[in-house]
C-alpha cells in the first residue's frame, strides 16, 4: 500500500529533482517519504539557541544548569570535555565538528574527491549499510555483489531489505585477478533499470584490493552501463580503507571516482573509525553521498533524509563515543600512531604470504589472491569440507578459523602475532593431513 508523501518530504524530493532526476528515482519508496520532522528535536535545537530564561523542551534531567549525572560516573569518563557535556543526546546527524573533521580526512585521503555531502554519523558501519538499504532498496530490487561477501550483507539487504541478489565469481578462473568479465555479464543479466551495487575494497573476506588498472576498468564498465540508461547506486563499503600492502593498488576509495563518473550513478560511501583507527567497539561510522553535478541543495536534502532515517531508527549515535573520536582527531599524533599500527599489520601480511604458499601445503589448498586488509582465504582441495576442518582444528588443535561455504576458509592474520603465523599454517597443514 502506497503511503502519501508529506509536504515536507516532497520539499526535499523537489530539491533533489531540480538537481538530478536519477538520484530521486534511486530512492526507495521509504526514502522518498522521509523528512526530518519539525518536532521535539528541531524545537529543542531552536530553544537551545534562543531560550535564555527557561528551556523546558528536551527530555533529560538537569541540575545546576547541566545534565544530571551520578558522581561516580566522573571517575570513568576521561575527556577534555566535562563529563556532564557528553550525557545529553547528540544531534541525529552527529556532532557538527566531528562531521566536519571526518570530511576533511576524506578529502585528505582521497585527493581526487571534488565534491560530496557532509558525512552523517552512524552507529558503526553496519548501521550505515542498513541505512543505505532503507534509503535505496525496495523489496525485489536488484543488488549486484560478488559470490564472496561479508555474511551480514545477507541479513541487512536480503533478509531485512528483501533485495534480489545477483552474484558473480569474485576472481577469474585462474584465481589471479578481479573477475571484470563476470561482473559485466552479471550487470547485463539484471532485468531492472535500477541497480544497487555493493563494492567492498579492501575486500572482506578475501583481503583483495583492486589494482589501479582494475579500478579504471571497473569505472569504465559502470560508465558504459550508465550511458545505456542503467541507474546505479554504487555503494562503497570502505571498512578497511587505507590498509593496502602492495604497490600498484588503488589507494583512494572508488567513491572519489564514482562521484564524478556519470549523472546516472549515485555513489554512497560507508566508512568510519572501526578499522581505520582501531576503534571497533566505539561504533562510529559515517555515510556520505556523491554524484556528478549534484547541487548543494540536493546534498542537504539527502543529508536530511539520512538523518530522518537515523532518527526513526536509533534516534542518535552515542555522544560519548563521538566526543572521544572528535578529541582523537584533534590530536597531533593520530596519523603517525595509526601508521605505526598499519606497519604491524603489513608485517603480518608479509609473513602470511611467506607461509601460505609453501610447497608443503599445495596438496591441501589453493590461495585466493590477497594484498590488503585483515584477511585472506584458501580453497581446500580433495573435496575436503571447510566446516569439518574448522571443527577438527577447534577440537584437536584449539585453533579457530572461519568456514565459508563448503570449501573456503577465512584466516584473519590481523589478530595473530607475526611470530606465530608460521605455526598457525603448520597447524592448518597438519589438520588437513590428518583429515585427508
Amino acid at each position: 500500500m502506497n503511503q502519501p508523501i508529506s509536504p515536507l518530504a516532497e520539499e526535499l524530493n523537489q530539491a533533489i529533482l531540480r538537481s538530478n532526476k536519477t538520484t530521486l528515482e534511486l530512492l526507495s519508496s521509504y526514502g522518498k517519504r522521509l523528512f526530518f520532522p519539525k518536532g521535539i528535536v528541531s524545537q529543542s535545537a531552536e530553544a537551545a539557541q534562543k531560550a535564555k530564561v527557561f528551556d523546558a523542551t528536551i527530555g533529560i534531567a538537569k541540575e545546576h544548569g547541566h545534565a544530571m549525572m551520578l558522581p561516580s560516573l566522573e571517575d570513568f569518563i576521561h575527556l577534555k570535555t566535562p563529563a556532564y557535556k557528553v550525557l545529553p543526546y547528540a544531534p541525529s546527524a552527529g556532532l557538527p565538528e566531528l562531521r566536519r573533521l571526518w570530511q576533511e580526512r576524506q578529502k585528505k585521503s582521497n585527493p581526487s574527491l571534488k565534491k560530496s555531502s557532509l558525512p552523517i554519523v552512524t552507529s558503526g558501519l553496519t548501521h550505515g549499510l542498513s541505512l543505505a538499504g532503507e534509503l535505496f532498496l525496495d523489496p525485489g530490487d536488484s543488488l549486484v555483489l560478488p559470490d564472496m561477501f561479508w555474511g551480514n550483507y545477507k541479513l541487512i539487504w536480503q533478509i531485512k531489505g528483501e533485495a534480489q541478489f545477483f552474484s558473480f565469481p569474485f576472481f577469474d578462473q585462474k584465481l589471479e585477478k578481479f573477475n571484470l568479465k563476470g561482473f559485466e555479464e552479471t550487470l547485463e543479466k539484471v532485468p531492472s533499470e535500477k541497480i544497487f551495487l555493493a563494492l567492498n575494497f579492501p575486500h572482506n573476506p578475501t583481503g583483495y584490493s583492486l589494482t589501479q588498472e582494475e579500478s579504471k576498468a571497473l569505472c569504465q564498465s559502470l560508465k558504459k552501463f550508465a550511458e545505456r540508461g542503467k541507474k546505479i547506486v554504487a555503494l562503497c563499503d570502505d571498512a578497511y580503507f587505507g590498509l593496502t600492502f602492495e604497490k600498484g593498488l588503488k589507494r583512494e576509495s572508488l567513491f572519489a571516482d564514482l562521484c564524478e563518473l556519470h549523472e546516472n550513478i549515485l555513489a554512497v560511501k560507508i566508512d568510519g573509525c572501526t578499522k581505520e583507527f582501531f576503534l571497533w567497539g566505539m561504533r562510529i561510522g559515517f555515510i556520505t553521498f556523491g554524484s556528478k553535478g549534484l547541487s548543494e541543495e540536493a546534498y542537504k536534502a539527502l543529508e536530511q533524509k539520512a538523518s530522518a532515517a537515523l532518527r526513526g531508527n536509533i534516534s542518535n549515535v552515542n555522544h560519548h563515543s563521538q566526543e572521544l573520536v572528535k578529541e582523537l582527531f584533534e590530536s597531533p599524533n593520530i596519523e603517525e600512531e595509526a601508521k605505526a599500527k598499519e606497519i604491524i599489520l603489513k608485517e603480518r601480511y608479509k609473513e602470511t604470504k611467506k607461509h601460505v604458499y609453501k610447497n608443503a601445503y599445495k596438496e591441501f589448498w589453493d590461495v585466493y589472491p590477497f594484498n590488503s586488509g585483515y584477511f585472506m582465504c584458501i580453497r581446500l582441495k580433495n573435496n575436503m569440507n571447510s566446516e569439518k576442518l574448522r571443527l577438527h582444528l577447534l577440537e584437536k588443535y584449539e585453533t579457530g578459523v572461519i568456514s565459508l561455504g563448503s570449501s573456503d576458509v577465512r584466516i584473519a592474520f590481523s589478530c595473530i602475532e607475526k611470530e606465530s603465523i608460521g605455526a598457525l599454517f603448520e597447524t592448518l597443514g597438519k589438520a588437513c593431513q590428518s583429515l585427508s
